[in-house]
């Protein structure tokens, strides 16, 4: 089981190593001396232990940046310092941190509270996690997909990186439930989620029902080739599955149809128009045959 990161902001050295001794038998531990390291190093964290008194900026302004980034604000943030004063303690959950621990630190305290507030971030993450599942196919939903693709577009303009999107529909799916009924187009679905999200394995990749019998890939840090690649591996891996459709014109059984499209994206582009991209070469691929792909990079 994957553990949860912890991400220990001290510029105190032995106080650094003395924290990250005591939480590192449970958590994955990541440190940073100075605030600007901390905002580059908190994606990767799930709870932030701040010190209040930093090289280059205070802690507060540490938390209250986090705090107004779209991606980062939900990570948790406690506060360790020497500073005993009730201001500092208001100041600090204004700025937006659940909880404060004084120097000097009592080790057990310490790891009793990050093991509660990771608690409750495993929890609310369960909670987001089912509200953004698809309730047929157990795989994410538009609106997961919708968020991801905002989320990974700033990030991406950020790393100046490439970032792909494969659209795909199930070929002639209203005569397949016409021909099999609706329970059997519902079990046809499902068995093409676990097939589309088999291919896509990468813990950054996302596979998620659209609507009806579409199905879209959020593919970050993939360039047009790869993407087209795990597009054809797609379209053989729901061909594989051999489930019988006699009305259809592009094979004897399920076929998928896919449009792959690719952006570098940056702050000024939308990333909308990388999906109307995709959704162009769907079709694209539907009026030369079905069974197929086409793909564009744009720019």
């Amino acid at each position: 089981m994957q553990k949860y990161k912890v991400l220990i902001v001290e510029d105190d050295s032995v106080q650094r190593e003395l924290f990250s001794t005591a939480l590192s038998g449970d958590y994955d531990v990541l440190t940073a001396v100075t605030g600007a390291a901390a905002l580059q190093m908190a994606t990767a964290a799930d709870l932030v232990l701040l010190d209040a008194g930093l090289p280059d900026m205070d802690g507060v302004t540490v938390c209250r940046t986090l705090k107004k980034d779209k991606d980062l604000a939900d990570i948790p943030v406690v506060f360790i310092t020497a500073r005993a004063g009730s201001d500092d303690h208001v100041a600090g959950l204004a700025a937006g941190a659940i909880d404060y621990v004084t120097k000097p630190v009592n080790l057990e305290i310490l790891k009793a509270r990050v093991r509660t507030y990771v608690s409750l971030k495993n929890q609310r993450d369960a909670l987001t996690r089912l509200a953004t599942l698809d309730g047929l196919t157990g795989i994410a939903n538009r609106r997961s997909f919708d968020a991801a693709l905002q989320r990974e577009w700033r990030r991406l303009a950020r790393n100046a990186q490439a970032l792909s999107v494969i659209l795909l529909d199930v070929d002639h799916f209203k005569q397949f439930n016409d021909s099999y009924g609706h329970a059997a187009g519902d079990e046809c679905l499902r068995k093409v989620a676990r097939a589309v999200a088999n291919v896509v394995r990468r813990p950054a990749d996302l596979a998620a029902r659209y609507g009806g019998e579409e199905f879209v890939v959020l593919l970050p840090e993939t360039d047009l080739q790869g993407a087209a690649t795990a597009a054809e591996s797609i379209r053989k891996a729901v061909a594989a599955l051999q489930i019988p459709h006699a009305k259809s014109s592009a094979a004897d059984h399920v076929t998928v149809s896919l449009g792959v499209a690719q952006a570098m994206p940056s702050d000024k582009g939308d990333p909308l128009a990388l999906v109307t991209a995709a959704d162009r070469q769907l079709y694209a691929a539907k009026a030369e045959g079905r069974n197929r792909f086409k793909a564009l990079r744009l720019g």
